[in-house]
């Protein structure tokens, strides 16, 4: 995110000596995008932090898709048999090079550190609630919050109660959309939410601790177990414009007019290769002839993934909440029969959906096969 953050204790001035209070020299850490040109922070600690003890298994991960011919697609997400903490619980729905799009329902707390080496995460929670500890501080979190993880960032997550979890791993950075920033980062007034809206890790007491810490390193093909000698945690404080934050869907303010607005305004999120919208309560549209339904629209140079998390979806049947659609690129979608006619007259929605655009195809992992709505491609028949 670009602005400014600060916790705990750090010097005046960067790369200079800075001592504990009985005059032990902190270990300085830089964590940098782009090599040096891009955000970054400073993190202090306690103990050297690439104190590396040795190194464990290798998990391998596969992308194994499950082959459908070309066609609009519908899976019930909430019928997943998934279980586990935020990483073992992730079942795979769709991925290209660009992105790999998960679902996950946790029904226990992580027992190991976690860091993204080659993917930056947005973790959308469908319900439940709990904890993100990480090296930069905590953050609570609750159902309609999207958590953003940069890569690089040491964590585990805590829960609460049982929870579920879309889970979005990206190449790229995830990032606020560049249109609504100005020059220097700032998000301008026409942006649909702004910095009061985003929570930052609050850092806590250093958990200064040495021996042997398990930390979990996810690569492109797999998960690297590696034993370091020093808690990750260690921190006394830093400053920078690189760490986890987390916004909630319902402060997204949603942008209507006199007539159908189309699904840019409803952006969230930017990243590498795909865009994700947020669609939530709002009035519709107010010129006297209008038709709140979407028109009808052929993708032709993205494939659409809608996540249904809460509401009433007016332009869909047989949709359930933690429904899926994929409508992709070539085809033509939109709403289904007697949808599109019966939405005139209506005021208002009520709904919360995720919609994620991507700009290569997608593939549909093995593990939708279980959950697939056969009859989906049909629903526009009339009969």
């Amino acid at each position: 995110m670009p602005f400014y953050r600060q916790q705990g204790n750090i010097p005046p001035k960067r790369h200079t000596v800075f001592r504990s209070e009985s005059n032990k020299l902190y270990f300085e850490e830089l964590v940098s995008r782009e090599g040096f040109n891009s955000l970054s922070s400073n993190i202090y600690h306690h103990q050297m932090p690439s104190v590396l003890v040795g190194t464990e298994g290798f998990t391998p991960v596969q992308t194994n898709s499950h082959s459908l011919g070309h066609g609009n697609q519908h899976i019930f997400t909430a019928r997943l048999n998934s279980s586990g903490d935020c990483i073992s619980a992730r079942s795979l729905l769709f991925y290209n090079v660009d992105l790999l799009v998960h679902k996950a329902h946790v029904d226990s707390s992580m027992e190991f550190l976690y860091r993204n080496g080659h993917f930056d995460e947005l973790i959308y929670v469908q319900s439940g609630n709990g904890s993100l500890l990480t090296n930069f501080g905590n953050l609570k979190f609750s159902s309609g919050d999207y958590i953003i993880i940069p890569r690089g960032v040491i964590w585990k997550m805590e829960i609460n109660e049982k929870t579920k979890l879309l889970i979005v791993e990206s190449t790229g950075a995830i990032e606020t959309p560049s249109k609504y920033r100005n020059r220097f980062g700032q998000l301008m007034e026409h942006s649909p939410y702004c910095e009061r809206d985003i929570r930052t890790p609050i850092l806590g007491n250093p958990m200064n601790g040495q021996g042997e810490y398990v930390v979990k390193v996810r690569l492109t093909n797999g998960i690297q177990d590696m034993l370091y000698g020093a808690h990750p945690f260690d921190v006394v404080g830093w400053d920078g414009y690189y760490y986890p934050w987390i916004i909630n869907i319902r402060d997204f303010e949603p942008v209507v007019g006199s007539i159908h607005q189309p699904p840019p305004v409803h952006q969230m999120f930017q990243a590498a290769g795909f865009v994700v919208c947020s669609f939530v309560d709002r009035l519709f549209d107010f010129h006297p002839n209008a038709i709140p339904a979407p028109y009808y629209h052929s993708n032709v140079d993205s494939d659409e993934l809608i996540f249904y998390s809460k509401g009433n979806f007016m332009s869909r049947k047989g949709i359930e909440e933690e429904s899926m659609t994929y409508h992709p690129m070539g085809l033509p979608h939109g709403p289904q029969p007697g949808k599109y006619e019966g939405s005139i007259g209506v005021k208002s929605t009520e709904e919360q959906a995720v919609m994620i655009d991507t700009f290569k195809p997608l593939q549909l992992a093995a593990d939708v096969a279980s959950i697939l709505d056969e009859t989906y491609p049909d629903s526009w028949n009339s009969n």
